[in-house]
């Protein structure tokens, strides 16, 4: 899509982000001086080495390796960890468990993972939280960009290699944002050995797919390697009228500049054309309405165009005691041009619904994204130990135009007539440029005064600028200047046994707000601490991994109305999350790899009493299973079979005072895949097995209600070499 909006930077920006990259980027330059002079004196180098943590059969990438579970995460990390290190909740999605689940967007994925909330919407434009708070960044291989819904900004699942999830805040080294947690996307990587991939599937309401991967050495010792994906879908989708397409490239190249330093670039592009659906409608009384599952309540003209871009540089060096100084940066674009229709009011006991309103926007939004960091493991008063130096940036442009139009006539849920909607003429009202800069230093310590023993600390250093400017008028508000913005980070872990550990941990982050005050002054940023504490456990291989967690999440200083001043708010409302999880994850006995969680969550706004996160149901279980047949029959090798299991509890929302409730559901998927030789396989894929019928979303009475997919089904043939 052609990009509709000129980029309106402030040339102060400008000359920041000029300076930055400058510096980045002349700080690699001394890399691979450094890498030969480090290889040089290896041999009479008096400087302590301590031996990097080596797990047998556990490997970080996770392709390949049939596992439903990894022992090693980067997430919420700069360096790559046992799960075992980290003091807070992970969990990994592996390219088996995305590949046998047919995910092939995030949110796809996510509604079928532990600890997780998916407020459906459009394939790609879903929301999605985790103890209550929505995920509003999403890192590709640890470097951020801004995530929202509505701009259906989430990748598509053929260039991932493997999805990482840590719960609860993370501000070290994220330094704004929610308490909820980060999602990292650990893309496919350029490989030494020739190989690759070609799959086509087909599936319920005309749905067609089609992915080729190829990978290998462009350099006869493999110094220079490369991989290159493409995927293309189409879908009708089983909401008439709604349709879906999706077009994806990606491309990665990896030169060993030496033996020690690597420089990677990464470069990919997505393109969704989707005709939306904005889901339902209630009753005026917030009861959900037995409509069809298939009813759209969109017209012949709706539409969502977007464009996706991400380009990925990064510089590492490798020291011979298993330390590391890496340098990367993320620059993103997105483009997006939508106009939909979408319901203004419930519906009454006929169905009929009054009110109806179009929705045009144009939106174009640039972020960068810089981390330079170096970690060096030492030793301290005879206590291996490992520090971690860095500092990073985040800015983030964006331009927006937005018109509205209401759209006369009366419109009956149960006769919607998507040709019959005249389509109105609409003119942009609102043109605004937002306009972020963040800029942190931080220092993270692991020190362990005794051999089970770790303690976990780190701290952060943040400054942050944002501003709204009004491109009709010029006029600039919401700025927002923060400075010298301190997070904390603590934690410990505890090795009971060998396969068994405890931990705990006190973790932060801030989130800008842009209301003001009775003096006009903007109030002061959210804080969100969480505390957790729990058990790892892990087998010496790292094949099979567990937990069991606690934790509290408070979000304090959130903007609610000044009591004294109606007009004005103030930084003192306060939202408390808690809740337990327990986790399973691998191979239980040969032949069966599982992955398996329950969540129970509680939330509450401290200034009303009432419940906080009401989308997010007090009970929460998910359980995937493969069985590998061959492994115990001969006569049967290459089939696998296995499924899911969804149970979620009850869940509401409150509309205008008015509560809509949705009884809990339990849904079960189901798949087959077969070897047909070496290099062929056949796999089939059943989705909501029972075809229950329930609503997975809901959040208004006019709009946003959505029932859960009904049966699905999906055939796959790939060809590997």
């Amino acid at each position: 899509m052609t990009k509709q909006i000129q980029s309106r930077n402030a040339s102060q920006r400008k000359k920041l982000k000029a300076l930055l990259l400058a510096g980045t980027f002349l700080a690699l330059a001394p890399y691979p001086a450094l890498a030969q002079s480090d290889e040089q004196t290896n041999t009479t180098s008096q400087d302590i080495t301590l031996a990097p943590l080596v797990v047998e059969g556990s490997s970080y990438e996770t392709e390949g390796t049939g596992s439903y579970s990894s022992n090693l995460v980067s997430v919420g990390e700069k360096d790559v960890l046992t799960v075992r290190e980290i003091p807070q909740s992970t969990h990994v999605l592996t390219r088996d468990r995305l590949e046998d689940g047919g995910f092939t967007s995030l949110d796809t994925a996510l509604r079928r993972t532990p600890g997780i909330t998916v407020l459906s919407n459009d394939d790609g434009r879903s929301s999605i939280f985790s103890r209550g708070f929505e995920y509003d960044n999403l890192y590709f291989n640890g470097l951020p960009a801004p995530l929202s819904s509505i701009y259906g900004t989430q990748p598509d699942m053929a260039i991932v290699d493997h999805v990482e999830i840590l719960r609860g805040p993370q501000g070290l080294y994220g330094g704004t944002g929610e308490p909820t947690g980060t999602v990292n996307m650990r893309l496919k990587q350029a490989q030494k050995e020739f190989g690759g991939s070609v799959a086509l599937s087909g599936g319920s309401w005309d749905t067609y797919r089609a992915d080729a991967d190829i990978t290998g050495a462009l350099t006869e010792n493999g110094a220079l390697r490369g991989r290159l994906v493409a995927a293309k879908s189409k879908s009708q989708g089983w909401i008439k009228g709604a349709e879906n397409a999706v077009d994806v490239a990606y491309g990665t190249l990896a030169a060993d500049l030496t033996d020690q330093t690597t420089l990677t670039f990464s470069i990919s592009h997505m393109g969704r054309d989707i005709k939306p659906h904005n889901g339902l409608p209630t009753y005026a009384d917030g009861s959900l309405i037995d409509a069809p599952v298939d009813t759209y309540t969109g017209a012949d003209w709706s539409r969502f165009d977007n464009d996706v871009n991400d380009y990925i540089l990064e510089l590492e060096h490798k020291f011979n005691d298993g330390g590391h100084a890496k340098a990367s940066m993320r620059y993103a674009d997105r483009d997006v041009d939508f106009l939909y229709l979408m319901p203004l009011a419930s519906a009454n006991s006929s169905g009929n619904i009054s009110r109806v309103r179009a929705l045009s926007r144009i939106f174009a939004e640039e972020s960068l994204a810089l981390d330079a960091h170096i970690s060096k493991p030492f030793e301290l008063a005879g206590m291996d130990s490992n520090f971690i130096i860095g500092m990073d940036y985040r800015g983030y442009e964006s331009d927006m135009q937005q018109g509205l139009q209401n759209v006369n006539g009366t419109f009956n849920i149960f006769n919607w007539n998507p040709g019959a909607v005249a389509k109105p003429t609409i003119s942009y009202t609102t043109d605004q440029t937002t306009d972020s800069d963040q800029l942190g230093i931080y220092t993270n310590f692991r020190i362990s005064p005794l051999d089970p023993w770790t303690v976990i600390a780190g701290a952060r250093v943040s400054w942050y600028q944002s501003e709204l400017k009004n491109n009709k008028t010029g006029v600039i508000s919401d700025e927002i200047d923060i400075d010298n913005k301190f997070t904390p980070y603590l934690g410990t872990t505890f090795d009971l046994t060998d396969n068994f550990t405890a931990y705990g941990s006190y973790t932060s982050i801030f989130q800008p707000q842009d209301d003001t005050d009775s003096s006009g002054k903007v109030i002061d940023p959210r804080e969100g601490n969480q505390f957790e504490v729990g058990i790892k456990g892990a087998t010496l291989s790292g094949d099979t991994n567990g937990s069991l967690a606690l934790f509290r999440i408070n979000d304090e200083n959130r903007s609610i109305t000044d009591p004294n001043d109606a007009t004005a708010n103030i930084a003192a409302g306060e939202v408390v999350v808690e809740g337990l999880e327990a986790e399973i994850g691998g191979r239980l006995v040969d032949g069966v790899e599982v992955s398996a969680g329950y969540t129970f969550t509680l939330s509450e706004d401290k200034d009303t009493g009432s419940t906080f996160s009401y989308w997010t149901p007090k009970h929460m279980f998910q359980l995937a299973t493969k069985y590998d047949v061959g492994t115990h029959f001969k006569e049967m090798d290459g089939l696998d079979i296995g499924g899911h299991l969804k149970a979620f509890g009850d869940f509401s929302a409150v509309s205008s005072g008015t509560t809509i409730a949705a009884p809990g559901y339990t849904v079960v998927d189901a798949f087959a895949s077969y070897d047909i030789n070496e290099s062929l396989t056949a796999s089939f894929n059943i989705d909501n097995l029972m075809d229950k019928e329930y609503y997975e979303r809901v959040a208004s009475t006019n709009l946003f209600n959505f029932y859960g997919k009904p049966r699905t089904f999906t055939v796959k043939l790939q060809a590997k070499f």
